[in-house]
């Protein structure tokens, strides 16, 4: 099995068209998929948990006869937890303190209320109160993702809601002991071991056992996403989130088998996702090709590595490291890693990427588990405009006004203007009685 991601030269004619085929991928949804989706969700919302039993034991082979044996409750989770090695509990509660640090102090920085006074005693601000009931979705069909759990509830619950739900698929009724030890540390308030469509459905509408949320967060599949698509409007969602992505922005000076292995490691996640490497030093990237060939073998998912950096992978040779970046911010990445001696030095030309990963020792897989900051990224080159989750995305902000009777008759009057000017005399009438 052979991984030989195309090398392109942004010096030779055709680049634009090669770089341009590679990065394409569609977010649209297989019209099968979206008809499927949508009867699920219709289903759900009419029959509750009925229709989520069913489903559960269609799509997971998992049968109950009632929700109560889907939920786990808090003793399961926290039996999980000690049941667990002693190095796997105390690598989950380093990773949750980091994670719950990290996310505090995003919390003061931009989670507190504000208001001022004008000179004439109206008081204008703004008030930030989270979210009552979120629903975190936790993938379980391909892989286990303890990390995600951390990841969606613990910046929840920093920002103060007071109800988390979980959801996580376990196909054939199989737990994973990380997953509910995660949740048990991350405090998550009830837990179901549904997934799919029909679990999104259940959040979004409420049954008679799974409570209606404000919001849902948490990646999944062709089917949770196009369900999280549906439900948008109903509740809040976090993204839509495409395949995992990497960027290596590499000056030549890190070992060749480092920068191999970041890019595996966004590789065996899936055989869509995407590994790119850029570098101004062609005989640099010889080098990471030959340790591609020598690590491939040694790996457990090689064969999802080498679809992915076959089919979507590319290893580009740049003209220089200035037109490296330039590149990475039309890239836009999930996750970019400056593999360099000198990361400061090219951080200030990075605009976009979901979070930017600075200098050799830094791998993105430290991001991924316990560094700190959260890694639900945005994908796609939606980093654009969007940004990672965080204690905002469990928050909302509310309008403070109080007009004082002085200001009143100074915005009454320009109110009073404007409204007319619109047509809407009630809007101008409401503003004139006020008036002196």
């Amino acid at each position: 099995m052979k991984a030989t991601p195309p090398a392109l030269r942004t010096t030779d004619a055709d680049f634009e068209a090669q770089f341009q085929a590679r990065l394409h991928w569609s977010a649209d949804t297989d019209a099968a998929i979206e008809q499927r989706v949508a009867d699920i969700l219709a289903d759900v919302r009419t029959r509750g948990d009925t229709a989520v039993l069913d489903y559960t034991q269609r799509f997971d082979g998992l049968s109950a006869s009632g929700m109560a044996e889907l939920e786990l409750k808090q003793p399961e989770l926290k039996a999980a937890f000690d049941g667990l090695p002693a190095v796997q509990r105390d690598a989950l509660q380093a990773a949750a303190a980091r994670v719950r640090r990290y996310h505090e102090a995003q919390k003061k920085a931009s989670g507190e209320s504000w208001s001022y006074r004008d000179e004439d005693g109206t008081l204008l601000g703004q008030k930030v109160t989270p979210l009552d009931r979120v629903g975190i979705y936790v993938p379980g069909g391909k892989a286990a993702y303890p990390s995600s759990v951390l990841m969606n509830a613990i910046p929840a619950h920093v920002a103060g809601v007071q109800d988390i739900i979980m959801v996580v698929p376990t196909p054939r009724g199989e737990k994973n002991p990380l997953v509910l030890a995660a949740a048990h540390v991350a405090g998550v308030s009830r837990a179901f071991t549904i997934g799919g469509a029909q679990a999104v459905a259940a959040l979004a509408y409420g049954t008679a056992t799974v409570p209606p949320v404000d919001k849902i967060t948490g990646p999944g599949n062709a089917y949770v996403a196009s369900a999280k698509k549906h439900v948008f409007g109903t509740v809040g969602i976090d993204m839509i989130a495409g395949p995992s992505e990497i960027l290596v922005l590499a000056d030549g000076s890190t070992p060749p088998d480092w920068v191999a292995m970041d890019l595996f490691s966004q590789a065996e996640h899936d055989e869509l996702a995407q590994s790119i490497l850029l570098c101004p030093d062609e005989a640099y990237i010889a080098q990471v090709q030959a340790a591609i060939d020598r690590l491939l073998p040694t790996m457990p998912r090689a064969e999802i590595i080498a679809k992915s950096l076959n089919g979507r992978g590319a290893m580009i040779v740049t003209r220089s490291m200035e037109e490296a970046c330039a590149i990475s911010n039309r890239i836009a990445p999930e996750h970019l890693e400056v593999s360099s001696n000198e990361p400061h030095r090219w951080e200030p030309l990075l605009k976009h990427a979901g979070a930017i990963f600075l200098g050799a020792y830094t791998s993105e897989s430290l991001g991924d588990y316990c560094a700190g900051p959260n890694h639900v990224l945005p994908t796609s080159g939606t980093a654009r405009f969007s940004s990672p989750l965080g204690v905002y995305d469990f928050q909302k902000r509310s309008s403070l006004i109080e007009v004082s009777e002085q200001g009143a008759q100074t915005l009454g009057q320009i109110a009073s203007v404007l409204a007319h000017g619109e047509g809407l005399q009630a809007h101008a009438r409401a503003a004139e009685l006020r008036l002196r």
